[in-house]
This record gives structure tokens, C-alpha cells and sequence, in this order.
């Protein structure tokens, strides 16, 4: 069965954001490297020396991956969320909390049918988020 991973792209700030979700989330950056430090450095678009050619962040079992866009070739991100789900219905809004700060919050944490919490936000790198707490047992 294979596996299902993240990977997602931003606008030469991907080093602060990766750098910022393994302190929040607690997980371990495996992988940094810029285009400048890649195998092939001619091979760099023009522009993007300094930006983020491949990160990973390991959290649990899965993996976080991300990049920064080549200059001047970004699109904002849209179209999904990064999703986490936490028994603890305090980690969860404190997570909620950090990662909101300095974002935009789309809904409150609130209590649902499916989880004693659950919200969403935009942080402020521009990655959408689902987080919960306390997840019900669905039908």
C-alpha cells in the first residue's frame, strides 16, 4: 500500500515556516537543503540560489514535506488544508493558538459533532490548517 505524504510550496520563505513547524509541532527537520547546495547548482533557476530546494519534517510516522516556488513562479497555496488530530482537547487549541498567531482564523475552535474541538486557520505563511481534539467515534 503506498504511502500519502504532504508537500507544499512557498515564496522563499520555506526555511522559517519548516523551521517553525517542527518547534510547534514537535517534530525533527530532516532535510534543508537550498537550490544553491543542490548536486547541480548550474541548474538553479535564476534567483532562487538562497531558496529552498527540498525540506522534510518528520512528525510521527508521516513526513511534512515542502519547497519555496522559483523565484517569481509562486502561486498561492489553496485548494486543501493540512490537517491534525490530537486526543487532548488542550494541545489541540494549543496548537491551534500558535499556529493561528499572526494568520487568519477561517473558524473558531468549537466544539462538533465529529470532535469535542475543532478549527481552522491560515497561518501566517500562507498554510491552510484543520485541528481538532477529541475525535468521535463516525457511524
Amino acid at each position: 500500500m503506498p504511502v500519502l505524504d504532504s508537500y507544499i510550496f512557498f515564496d522563499g520563505n520555506c526555511a522559517d515556516a519548516m523551521r517553525f513547524y517542527e518547534k510547534t509541532l514537535g517534530g525533527k527537520l530532516e532535510a534543508l537543503m537550498t537550490y544553491e547546495q543542490s548536486p547541480d547548482p548550474a541548474q538553479c533557476p535564476p534567483g532562487s540560489a538562497g531558496r529552498v530546494m527540498h525540506a522534510s519534517l518528520k512528525l510521527g510516522d508521516r513526513v511534512l514535506m515542502a519547497s519555496d516556488s522559483p523565484a517569481g513562479m509562486h502561486k498561492p497555496m489553496g485548494g486543501f488544508a493540512l490537517s491534525l488530530a490530537y486526543d487532548s482537547v488542550a494541545e489541540a487549541q494549543r496548537i491551534f493558538d500558535t499556529l493561528g498567531a499572526g494568520g487568519q482564523v477561517m473558524m473558531p475552535m468549537q466544539k462538533t459533532f465529529f470532535a469535542e474541538t475543532f478549527g481552522m486557520t491560515t497561518d501566517r505563511f500562507g498554510t491552510p490548517w484543520m485541528v481538532g481534539g477529541g475525535f468521535q467515534q463516525m457511524p
